[in-house]
C-alpha cells in the first residue's frame, strides 16, 4: 500500500491495484474514509466510522496538499486516464 503521508494520526494512502477515479483512503483508530481527488475538488465518496472533525480534518489536509496526492498516484500508476481535466 503506497502512503502519501501520516499527519493529525490519520493514515493517507492508496492500494497498489487501485482504479479510477483518482482517490485516496484515509484511516486512523476509528475507522475509514475514501476520498475522489480532482483538480477542482475533494469529494468523500465514503466513511466508515471516522468522526465528523476527522472527516474534515482529512478533507483539509488533501486540500492543502491535493498537488501532491496527485503527484504520488501518477508516480506509481503512471498517466492518469484522467490527466486531461487535471
Amino acid at each position: 500500500m503506497p502512503e502519501i503521508f501520516r499527519i493529525f494520526g490519520m493514515r493517507f494512502f492508496f492500494y497498489s491495484r487501485e482504479h479510477e477515479p483518482m482517490h485516496v483512503h484515509v484511516k486512523n483508530a476509528d475507522g475509514r474514509a475514501k476520498f475522489d481527488i480532482t483538480q477542482e475538488k475533494i469529494v468523500l465518496v465514503k466513511n466508515e466510522g471516522l468522526k465528523i472533525k476527522d472527516i474534515k480534518a482529512a478533507e483539509m489536509v488533501l486540500e492543502e496538499n491535493r498537488e501532491l496526492a496527485i503527484e504520488k498516484w501518477n508516480e506509481y500508476f503512471g498517466k492518469s486516464l484522467n490527466d486531461e481535466d487535471l
